[in-house]
C-alpha cells in the first residue's frame, strides 16, 4: 500500500515555492539581486577575519589556517539551516513565517561562502580588491569546474611554464580590469543563479517543512552544500602555500582595527 503524503508537507513546500517562484517558475522580481548582493563582500572584512584567527592561533601554517577556516564555515552554514528549521516546529512561529528565515537562511549561506572562498584566496596570495572581482570568484568556486574554467578564459592560460590554471586566473583578477571580464562575469553569473536556485530551492522547502522535519533537513541540506564548495576551493586553488602571504604574516601582535560584528565565523 503506498504511503499517504502529509498534507502539512505539500502545503510547506507550495507556500515555499509561491514565495520565491511566479507562476511561471520563474524567480519573482528582486529575487537575483538579493542573491547577487550576498556573495559581495570587501576586502577589509576578509583581511580582519584572518588576521582574526591569526591572533587566536599565532603559531598555525597557511595550510592550518586553511582547515581552521574549512572547519569554521561548516559548522556556520549547518548550524544555521539547522536552526531556521528548527522554528518551524516553535509554538507561534507557522510554516508562512518561518518561509522569511529560510530566505535569511540562503543569503547567510551565501555570506558565509564568500568570506570562506575569499579568505582561502588570500592565504593562497591573491588579492581581491575589487569586489565585483570577488563576487565572480565566489560565484565560481560555486560552480565548480563549470566557474573556474570560465575564469580560465580571461587569461588564456598563457602565463609561462609551470603556472596552473589557478594562478593564470588569481594573477589576472588581481591586477586591472581584464579584457572580456565584463562578458565572462554575465556567464558566470547567469550559470549560478540558475544552479542555485535549483540547488538552494530544494533547500528552501526542505528548511520550511513543519514537525521538526526541517531542522534535520535544514542542517543536512546545508553541509552537503557547504561541503561542495569546500571540494570546489580545494580543487580550483590546489595545495595551500608552504608559507603565509606578505601582507598576512606579521600581524598576530597587531592590535585589531576592524570588527566582524555579528558574524560567528572564527569563534
Amino acid at each position: 500500500m503506498a504511503r499517504r503524503r502529509n498534507p502539512a508537507v505539500r502545503i510547506a513546500q507550495e507556500t515555499a515555492h509561491n514565495a520565491v517562484f511566479d507562476s511561471d517558475g520563474k524567480p519573482k522580481p528582486g529575487v537575483h539581486n538579493v542573491l547577487l548582493r550576498a556573495v559581495e563582500i570587501q576586502r577589509p572584512l576578509v583581511l580582519a577575519y584572518v588576521r582574526r584567527l591569526q591572533r587566536k592561533h599565532p603559531r598555525a601554517s597557511a595550510a592550518k589556517l586553511a582547515e581552521i577556516l574549512e572547519r569554521d564555515y561548516l559548522r556556520a552554514v549547518a548550524g544555521g539551516g539547522a536552526i531556521v528549521g528548527a522554528t518551524a516546529v516553535v509554538p507561534g512561529v507557522g510554516t508562512v513565517a518561518s518561509l522569511g528565515l529560510s530566505a535569511a537562511a540562503t543569503v547567510g549561506f551565501l555570506e558565509a561562502t564568500a568570506l570562506y572562498a575569499t579568505s582561502l584566496a588570500e592565504l593562497h596570495g591573491i588579492r581581491l580588491t575589487n569586489p565585483e572581482k570577488a563576487s565572480t570568484m565566489v560565484m565560481a568556486i560555486m560552480l565548480g569546474e563549470e566557474g573556474t574554467a570560465l575564469l580560465g578564459t580571461l587569461s588564456g592560460q598563457a602565463m609561462g611554464k609551470g603556472a596552473s590554471p589557478t594562478q593564470a586566473w588569481g594573477n589576472v583578477l588581481t591586477k586591472s580590469m581584464p579584457s572580456g571580464f565584463g562578458a565572462i562575469r554575465n556567464k558566470i553569473q547567469k550559470a549560478f543563479l540558475k544552479n542555485l536556485l535549483k540547488r538552494q530551492g530544494t533547500a528552501l522547502l526542505g528548511r520550511a517543512l513543519p514537525f521538526g522535519i526541517g531542522a534535520v533537513v535544514g542542517g543536512a541540506g546545508n553541509l552537503i552544500m557547504g561541503r561542495a564548495v569546500v571540494a570546489n576551493a580545494k580543487e580550483a586553488f590546489g595545495p595551500v602555500p608552504d608559507t603565509i602571504p606578505g601582507e598576512l604574516k606579521a600581524v598576530a601582535a597587531e592590535p585589531e582595527k576592524l570588527t566582524l560584528e555579528g558574524n560567528n565565523l572564527g569563534s
